[in-house]
């Protein structure tokens, strides 16, 4: 499946006045690296393990596998993962047809919160809610991958 996504920072908690559905996410990676991230995320009381092939040209799409497996399974694979365990709170907010996930990031990437829409085409338009702030979709320091090797707290 291609998935077409994208990352904006938010300015305000105004989003927590709208959201529907809020869930705690813990998650590693056994591999990191852009061609191929593998990742384990424990989302709620389900688990999964995800693999994400390389960005498009434009970076808006790329190619996704998602599998649910035990939260026991996960558990185990998270003591495998890279170092960088990424905590957060995931908030769904609905806008117009779409819905946006807006992650409150905590731990060594305290402070930062992001916001993401997956589009049916990289072309498709969609409505920005006031506390929407910049895109970041093609800043790959915005990558949990990236976030999860290099906290947020620690950029200069």
């Amino acid at each position: 499946m291609i998935e077409i996504e994208r990352k904006f920072l938010v300015k305000s908690e105004a989003f927590k006045n709208d959201f529907f559905s809020k869930r705690k996410i813990k998650q590693g990676y056994l591999s990191s690296v852009p061609e191929r991230t593998v990742r384990v995320r424990i989302k709620g009381d389900k688990a999964f393990i995800t693999i994400k092939g390389a960005s498009s040209n434009s970076g808006l799409s790329r190619f996704e596998w998602e599998k649910e497996i035990p939260v026991q399974e996960a558990e185990q694979l998270l003591l495998l993962c890279e170092e960088g365990i990424i905590d957060k709170t995931r908030y769904e907010i609905k806008s117009g047809i779409h819905t946006y996930e807006v992650d409150e990031f905590y731990g060594a990437n305290e402070g930062l919160i992001m916001a993401e829409i997956e589009l049916n085409s990289e072309d498709e338009s969609f409505e920005k809610p006031d506390w929407l702030g910049m895109e970041v979709t093609n800043d790959q320091r915005y990558y949990n991958s990236y976030l999860s090797a290099n906290p947020f707290k620690k950029w200069s």
